[in-house]
């Protein structure tokens, strides 16, 4: 109860510097899928996302009368617009630690929002060690940190999207789908619901790459990930907090894991079809919809679209991320004969006439009855592979097949 109190005095505080956000319902999901599908668009927020909810509440929470003026925080991006757009609204000076692997797009915006108000320093790979370079900051100076996450003010303020979820749709609501990063969100937003509907069914989504809440939930203690895989850059943390972990380990149904190639097949497929632009964490609720398809089925679904600051750099990953989950891309390490004409027969007998030809990479050695050659082929129809793999064998032509061999394939392709 005390944390819905703060989330209930957060949307007070919020009132005057965040605009409620649409919850519309998108006729073509809901068609697909035969349910009610709406989508909560934070990512039509001011700063492009939630995160400015938690950050200003928790800033504006610091006592007038305090000494230190100062603030720090760490963040893969979302969380830093909000931190600096903060910063610019209350005049506090701030100091923002983010991983080298930022999109630059991101970094542009946290100087747009913050102005002269904050200073960025990239440093490490990943959230989490700008998370330790951030803290070592704060206890050397004395400065108050601005947790992404795990702190009460923080989860009190995401969670008044759920508060504006319920004040705009007054009919049950069966089914939610929270993004999981860090657990803020997730937190606050089911602490409402519990409260409100407790009969809503509350799904936490998570990147396959990043599985640290459905892990500490599985073992039963906040354990940090060995490893992860940083695409899905504003959702992957090695290791949620320990109070969103408490909360959500009580709050959440389930959590499902969503592959980061769908993810990218829904950031193009809502771009072409819905004109709207999702950074890979603000699809990961519409991704996950194809693996609930028999239960939503007739149900009203609310999917939180959490963020739409994409680097447009990162398309061609995105594309290729999205062809190769698909089954539409291959690359193969293959035996070439080195003779006059083995090309022309690879396009001829071993290919279809739908089959593209992509990626080609062959350094012709002498002396040698054979060379080795990195092929990359993008097909229309994904049961045409068994197809070129029996045409390849049939004629003569040996070959890896990189798909399936991540270490080499990341080697050869990267």
């Amino acid at each position: 109860m005390e944390l819905f109190q703060e989330i209930q005095t957060a949307k007070i505080q919020l009132e005057q510097v965040v605009p409620t956000t649409p919850l519309s319902q998108n006729l073509n999901l809901s068609e697909e899928f035969k349910a009610t599908v709406l989508l909560k668009r934070e990512d039509l927020q001011i700063v492009r996302s939630y995160k400015i909810r938690g950050a200003y509440n928790k800033m504006s929470s610091i006592p007038k009368e305090h000494t230190i003026k100062e603030i720090v925080c760490a963040s893969a991006g979302n969380h830093a617009q909000g931190v600096a757009y903060s910063c610019h609204l209350l005049q506090i000076k701030g100091t923002i630690y983010m991983p080298t692997t930022t999109p630059k797009q991101k970094i542009k915006q946290v100087e747009l929002f913050g102005k002269s108000f904050v200073e960025i320093i990239l440093i490490g790979d990943t959230f989490d060690d700008a998370y330790v370079a951030a803290m070592k900051d704060a206890t050397k100076n004395n400065t108050i940190f601005i947790h992404p996450f795990d702190d009460i003010k923080v989860i009190a303020g995401q969670g008044t999207v759920g508060l504006e979820i319920l004040d705009s749709y007054k009919k049950p609501i069966d089914y939610l789908f929270i993004p999981i990063g860090g657990g803020g969100l997730a937190a606050g937003v089911t602490t409402v619901f519990k409260q409100l509907s407790p009969h809503t069914k509350l799904i936490g989504v998570e990147p396959l790459g990043a599985p640290s809440m459905k892990n500490a939930i599985a073992k039963g203690q906040n354990i940090p990930l060995d490893t992860i895989d940083k695409f899905v850059d504003g959702a992957a943390v090695k290791q949620v907090g320990q109070l969103t972990f408490e909360i959500c380990q009580k709050n959440l149904d389930a959590i499902i894991l969503v592959p980061e190639g769908k993810v990218c097949t829904t950031i193009l497929r809502l771009y072409n079809e819905e004109a709207m632009v999702v950074e890979p964490a603000g699809a990961l609720t519409i991704a996950a919809l194809d693996f609930y398809q028999e239960q939503i089925k007739g149900k009203t679904v609310v999917c939180v679209v959490s963020g739409s600051n994409n680097d447009i750099e990162r398309t061609a990953e995105i594309k290729e991320r999205s062809l190769l989950y698909e089954g539409l891309m291959h690359y193969f390490l293959i035996q070439f004969p080195q003779r006059p004409g083995a090309l022309k027969e690879f396009v001829n007998d071993i290919l279809g006439p739908n089959d593209d030809i992509t990626y080609f990479q062959y350094n012709k050695k002498n002396n040698r009855e054979v060379g080795t050659v990195v092929v990359g082929l993008e097909l229309k129809n994904k049961k045409d592979i068994q197809a070129i793999k029996n045409n390849m064998t049939s004629k003569g032509f040996e070959y890896k097949y990189l798909n399936e061999m991540p270490d080499l394939f990341t080697q050869l392709i990267g």
